[in-house]
């Protein structure tokens, strides 16, 4: 009876993991919302499949030159002075998108709210590396990511039902970004670096925390990854659906929800998963399961196939993104771990801004399915770049 009174309490629970977890909702909220409303902006708009491909590009360009020098800051001044200037010039740039009714002018707003985003996607697991350590660490992990996939679920799922209404309503989400900040400078107790050094000697040292083989390779595959869902997923999926199978962006919302469904399920088992294989073991087959969804797609002759293709493709991101983030996390001192985890920041919206740029030229090329090729290619290029590297 007192051993049931005193159950150490879940790690889920924690309220500063859950401030965490707001956080990244808050992060996949510039994307995965707005991507069902693609063909109905393309038409209200009157561009081209293409160019709304921007949307994407402009968002995520800014978090490449800047990620790294936010990490660096949050280093110095410490994770919250960043996080919630951050937080609010994301929630109202965001909901300004609502009012634009011109392109360039949605473009320009967008390129701000990536501003904001810039450092979220990094300091949310650079917090929970500071946090917790051991296997507390990559259950966190893996609980954050299946938050990521619940996100990613729920944004496609609630943007495709806004885009029915008007094509700029799924744009109102980023505004869960202003209370978010609010729990962040009020609620948020974690710990921040205390020692001081000379900032040549502060560089030095995240130099030589990421020059290693592994940590490089990780890098590569946090690229390749975000390449292939914001590239081949997120913008060539939806038009595939849209324009071949003439699904409207409710069903499009749905499809895309089930792949974030399936990657919750796997994300969340993670500390059960490493107990029988190594993080490095699952980052492999995950691009294993890229390949085969991706060179799938092509062929597949109706859509309510789809589904299935969806599942493959969300297990391989609830194997690959927590497993890449805590080998990274693990691998970082904490003096070093805002840089270190913002350097993935940065390689990782370079394959979200190279992603859509990429799979355009790919379309341009090869035609839409063409796109589904290229993408498979690149995951079994990153699988044997993976097996060298990554040990």
């Amino acid at each position: 009876m007192i051993g049931q009174l005193s159950k150490p309490k879940r790690i889920y629970h924690d309220t500063n993991l859950r401030i965490v977890f707001g956080i990244t909702l808050v992060a996949i909220s510039g994307v995965s919302n707005i991507t069902p409303a693609f063909p109905k902006i393309v038409r209200e708009l009157q561009i081209s499949p293409q160019a709304v491909g921007l949307l994407i590009t402009v968002f995520t360009f800014p978090g490449v030159l800047l990620t790294p020098i936010l990490g660096i800051l949050a280093d110095q001044i410490g994770r919250k002075r960043i996080l919630f200037p951050s937080l609010l010039l994301f929630g109202i740039s965001g909901g300004a998108c609502v009012l634009a009714r011109d392109f360039h002018v949605l473009l320009i707003l967008r390129f701000i709210q990536g501003i904001g985003a810039a450092p979220l996607g990094s300091l949310n697991v650079t917090i929970i590396g500071d946090l917790y350590s051991g296997k507390e660490r990559t259950a966190a992990m893996g609980y954050n990511a299946s938050v990521l996939n619940i996100g990613m679920a729920s944004y496609p799922a609630i943007g495709g039902v806004l885009a029915v209404i008007a094509w700029y309503y799924p744009f109102l989400i980023s505004l869960i970004a202003l209370p978010v900040g609010a729990f962040v400078l009020f609620s948020l107790k974690n710990p921040e670096p205390k020692e001081r050094v000379n900032f040549g000697e502060y560089l030095s040292g995240v130099w030589q925390s990421i020059k290693r083989r592994e940590v490089i390779g990780l890098f590569l595959a946090s690229i390749v990854t975000f390449t292939l869902l914001f590239g081949t997923y997120l913008t060539c999926f939806p038009l595939l659906l849209g324009d071949s199978f003439h699904a409207s962006a409710i069903v499009i919302g749905l499809l895309m929800s089930i792949s974030s469904i399936s990657g919750a399920i796997m994300a969340s088992q993670l500390g059960r998963l490493t107990k029988i294989w190594r993080e490095q073991d699952l980052i492999k087959a995950a691009f294993v399961f890229y390949a085969m969804t991706l060179v799938v797609i092509p062929f597949v002759p109706v859509l309510w196939l789809f589904p299935i293709v969806s599942v493959l493709f969300g297990v391989a991101q609830g194997m690959n993104l927590p497993s890449i983030q805590t080998r990274l996390a693990t691998l970082a001192p904490m003096n070093h771990r805002s840089a270190f985890m913002s350097v993935n920041g940065m390689v990782l919206r370079l394959g979200q801004t190279l992603g859509p740029l990429l799979m355009g030229l790919a379309m341009a090329l090869s035609g839409m399915n063409g796109a589904f090729f290229w993408g498979a290619g690149l995951a079994i290029l990153m699988f044997m770049l993976a097996v060298i590297l990554i040990q």
